[in-house]
């Protein structure tokens, strides 16, 4: 394979997963943002582990979302979503790739949890922030064990079962270009 051809390949790997991070955020949208939220497309947040393409891919899937459920309404915390919300799930996912051990039965059970804590804490605060209008550390708490516990079944169920179909079959050798 030539080098354009594999700059493309690249590209549109990571172009799919944000289309599909982008598109299940906002077609369960009433799920996907707010203080009470299980946003099923952080799952996708795993696939770091599988090729580095999808570190781009979730990160401007998320920055698609944000700004889209901002403009439909359901994003309460508008830009601070779209800036610090997107840069905690570039950060995750950067973490994410690096982790692929210790395993259980083969399943990377530290993987999922740069997602959990940066989401918890980084969205816990901004909700904090537009809900209360200032930092109140009780608030915080509740907002980011919310937010934490939606991150918990998103990446560790959701995603950790991703992972385990990618793997099962080698799925992820025929789906992804780049390991």
């Amino acid at each position: 394979m030539n080098m354009t051809s594999k700059k493309t390949r690249a590209v549109v790997e990571g172009a799919l997963i944000a289309a599909l991070y982008a598109a299940l955020s906002i077609a369960l949208a009433p799920i996907s943002f707010g203080q009470v939220q299980v946003r099923v497309s952080e799952a996708l947040t795993l696939l770091p582990l599988f090729t580095p393409n999808a570190i781009w891919g979730v990160t401007i899937g998320c920055v698609l979302s944000n700004t889209i459920g901002m403009f439909m309404g359901v994003n309460i915390l508008g830009f601070l979503d779209i800036i610090f919300g997107s840069l905690a799930t570039l950060l995750a996912a950067l973490i994410t790739r690096k982790l692929k051990k210790p395993a259980i039965k083969g399943l990377p059970i530290l993987a999922p949890l740069p997602p959990v804590l940066l989401n918890a804490v980084v969205v816990g605060a901004e909700l904090t922030f537009v809900t209360v209008n200032h930092f109140d550390a009780r608030v915080f708490l509740l907002n980011a064990a919310y937010v934490g516990l939606g991150q918990l079944l998103a990446c560790y169920v959701l995603g950790l079962m991703l992972v385990w179909l990618l793997q099962r079959g080698n799925l992820s050798d025929k789906l992804f270009f780049a390991k």
